[in-house]
């Protein structure tokens, strides 16, 4: 399972997502799988790598949590159940993750 984070510097949630991505990974059994970490630094590389916002998490190369509309260097909204939050929450990325295996299957 390949685990991407793409990010920008200015971005205040991006080291949460990434403590999120390695408690979930490990909730799922899968603790040592590697997050690679992708510096977003530009609005043509946001653009050609169609980033959505930062944090943005890719599985196997496709978008943990859906398409979104427009790219940019802006910080992405994730919906949970407590409202609004600048990162998916771990329940969240256990489903998300479940959701790749069974697309791997």
């Amino acid at each position: 399972m390949d685990i991407e984070l793409l990010y920008f510097d200015g971005c205040p949630n991006w080291q949460i997502a990434r403590d999120q991505i390695a408690e979930a990974l490990a909730a799922t059994g899968n603790a040592g799988t590697p997050i690679v970490l992708r510096a977003i630094d530009t609005q043509d590389e946001a653009e050609r790598e169609a980033f959505p916002g930062s944090p943005t998490i890719r599985i196997d190369r496709v978008d943990a949590f859906g398409p979104t509309t427009g790219v940019g260097l802006t910080c992405r909204v994730y919906h949970t159940a407590n409202g609004p939050a600048g990162a998916p929450t771990v329940p969240d990325l256990v489903e998300a993750l479940r959701q790749a295996e069974l697309r791997r299957h």
